[in-house]
């Protein structure tokens, strides 16, 4: 497998501590080891490593000691992979920040044991990151087919057997990053909640309902999702609100980490262009385009969606209204797709109103809206002409 030239910017390490945080298999470790080839490495997934520094954390102060490292001796930062999983290991790492002037990256699936056992999260001291799935903007060629189908985890992307892998990953993660981690006593109520919650991918949540089929309180449900939120499994998008003329919706949707993973949840099987299941896997397939960009770009803009009580619906609205996007897998548009965007450009004031579709060309309504085949769109998305850079 030929090494992926990733968009995160870990620039900031050559001067400060970073956390690195993403959901397994983003790719963390292979990054780390690629960029810091001779760095000091500490890998908590290995059960020596993790047994000797459970045992005793302060071994990593002295091993720092031993190797003469100091803030003018040192190269590479220091790297803790799943440092999640020894939270006292934060206060040495505290300490050397601050009494040796030392850098690490401190990589992981989860900070919520860190912060639900009260673990160091170094007082603001550490810059936090996050690695997600590829994005086009990563992969020469993307084939929309495999996106759509597999996801875009880099195991199942470009892996021989995705099926297989989705469904281990499924299975492996739910067993060892949620119950491991002691953050659900009902293992088998949390997997009847992630099937639901995969009904619900891109959708807005109706926590009594999916209570109702789970068969736990609405609470629960909502302490459920919150779990996905803190273990960077799922996202929420806020309803866009400014100076509404019509009454909108304002309930929140909810986005899984990846689309494959969410495919494989909900057992999809094969998605084929012009079923509803291909429409809604392409949405959110540009969601996480726009999430990542956001993201990786450092302009961390807001993403909403617009819905009004009356039906007008726009997927994505960025930047506070400068931008509004609508992703349609069709390959021919049509007026009806374009109600949303219109009606929410006599709401506020667009810079842009984007179609993102299968089309085979661009084009451009009489009154402006841009119908944009998927690979300009996302063209332009990074590079910077969709949100320009200021």
């Amino acid at each position: 497998m030929h090494m992926i030239n990733r968009k995160i910017d870990l620039s900031a390490a050559q001067s400060q501590s970073c956390f690195l945080w993403g959901p397994r298999q983003t790719g963390k470790s292979t990054l780390l080891r690629a960029l810091f080839p001779t760095a000091l490495y500490y890998d908590l997934l290995l059960s020596s490593e993790y047994r000797r520094l459970l045992q005793d954390p302060g071994v990593l102060r002295q091993e720092c000691e031993a190797a003469g490292l100091s803030r003018l001796a040192q190269k590479d930062p220091i790297i803790i992979d799943e440092v999640q999983k020894i939270p006292e290991l934060l206060d040495e790492v505290h300490w050397l920040i601050v009494h040796r002037g030392l850098r690490f990256i401190l990589s992981g699936s989860s900070a919520r044991k860190l912060r639900r056992g009260g673990g160091n999260l170094l007082g603001g001291r550490a810059v936090r990151l996050e690695l997600m799935p590829l994005t086009s903007a990563e992969l020469p060629k993307l084939s929309l087919d495999r996106a759509l189908n597999h996801g875009l985890l880099p195991a199942h992307y470009l892996g021989e057997d995705p099926r297989l892998l989705l469904r281990s990953y499924v299975g492996d993660y739910l067993r060892e990053e949620i119950y491991a981690e002691s953050l659900v006593r009902n293992l088998p109520s949390f997997q009847r909640f992630l099937d639901a919650a995969a009904l619900c991918n891109g959708q807005i949540v109706n926590y009594a309902a999916v209570a109702r089929d789970v068969g736990v309180s609405a609470p629960g449900v909502r302490g459920y999702f919150e779990i996905l939120t803190d273990t960077l499994l799922g996202t929420w998008v806020p309803a866009f609100r400014k100076r509404p003329k019509r009454r909108v919706i304002e309930s929140p949707r909810f986005y899984f980490f990846d689309v494959g993973v969410a495919n494989e949840l909900a057992r999809r099987g094969e998605l084929l262009p012009g079923s509803f299941e291909f429409g809604a896997a392409f949405e959110h397939f540009v969601f996480m385009e726009l999430r990542c960009h956001a993201s990786y770009s450092g302009l961390h803009y807001p993403i909403a969606y617009w819905r009004t009580a009356s039906g007008f619906e726009v997927d994505f609205v960025l930047a506070d209204g400068a931008v509004a996007v609508e992703a349609k897998s069709t390959e021919r548009p049509s007026l009806d797709h374009m109600r949303g965007l219109r009606a929410l450009r006599e709401e506020t004031r667009l810079k842009r109103s984007i179609l993102v579709c299968r089309a085979p060309r661009a084009r451009k309504t009489e009154d402006g809206i841009e119908i944009l085949p998927w690979p300009e769109f996302l063209r332009q998305l990074w590079v910077g002409e969709i949100i320009p850079i200021h």
